[in-house]
């Protein structure tokens, strides 16, 4: 154990990224961006919020 202590206070740790080119498979599902979600129509309180603020937001500058 302190020879590896020693190696990674001499020379660091090496964090590399994720690698390159994952598949289709690793993608993050999500269901902020339908429609539905979007308008506040499926019912929840704060999608209801959100939307009324994204409104607002589109409205601002018309």
């Amino acid at each position: 154990m302190s020879d590896s202590f020693d190696d990674i206070l001499e020379s660091g740790i090496v964090f590399r990224g994720a690698p390159k080119g994952g598949s289709k498979n690793d993608k993050v599902k999500t269901k902020a961006k339908k429609k539905k979600y979007i308008t506040g129509a499926h019912g929840s309180g704060s999608a209801k919020q959100k939307a009324k603020y994204r409104e607002q937001r589109a409205n601002r500058h018309k």
